[in-house]
């Protein structure tokens, strides 16, 4: 499958789509790959083997495809139940939030918010994805947009901001000390990562 022209929106879709996923190998990390004798060695890693064969190294590599197999469809175990307190709810989407993909509740019915290394335990059965809290990708699915905030860094430097329209973000009470938050009209927030939205299939 050829993505190199298209945009990370018609990306994600794709794989929202069940179009495209993790492929079986090479779910993160280093690779190394052969190069052309011509190629100039200039990446932060390398080396030239003992018959003059160059090769570098690439970090954060990712293999995507088209193929299915069968770990694809080994169910997630889940094991804890949802309670308000332990997943806040997202004021400007319609989910929950998890930090850990682990820690899916198995007994919510609604949409959750998870990391994006959910795409590593992505089983099509179990799961489906309805998009993602990340401005353009999941714009359409944004329940509020915020007016301009006071960005407020961990070292207390204060700057006028739209940021927090980029995506999730979380209503708190009382501000973080050791990270940024931004404040509108008196009320505390603090910004998510991008969090891939799922449901879970009720027919697993």
């Amino acid at each position: 499958m050829e993505i190199s022209t298209q945009s990370p929106k018609e990306c994600f879709n794709i794989i929202k789509d069940n179009k495209m996923w993790l492929g079986a190998s090479i779910h993160s990390g280093d690779r190394e790959f052969r190069v052309p004798d011509d190629y100039p060695l200039d990446a932060a890693g390398y080396r030239v083997d003992d018959e003059g064969n160059k090769y570098i190294r690439v970090k954060g590599v990712r293999w995507f495809t088209n193929l299915d197999y069968e770990e694809r469809h080994e169910k997630l175990v889940l094991y804890k139940k949802y309670t308000p307190d332990e997943y806040p709810k997202y004021e400007n989407y319609d989910a929950i939030n998890v930090d850990k993909t682990t820690d899916i509740p198995m007994n919510y019915n609604g949409v959750i918010g998870v990391p994006i290394t959910f795409l590593d335990k992505y089983d099509p059965d179990q799961f489906e994805i309805i998009g993602m809290s990340k401005t353009p990708i999941g714009t359409h699915l944004r329940t509020k947009e915020f007016p301009s905030q006071t960005q407020v860094d961990k070292n207390g430097r204060k700057s006028n901001v739209t940021k927090l329209n980029d995506g999730a973000a979380i209503k708190v009470k009382v501000p973080p000390s050791d990270k940024t938050y931004y404040i509108v009209d008196g009320n505390y927030y603090v910004a998510i990562y991008p969090r891939i939205l799922i449901k879970l299939k009720r027919h697993q």
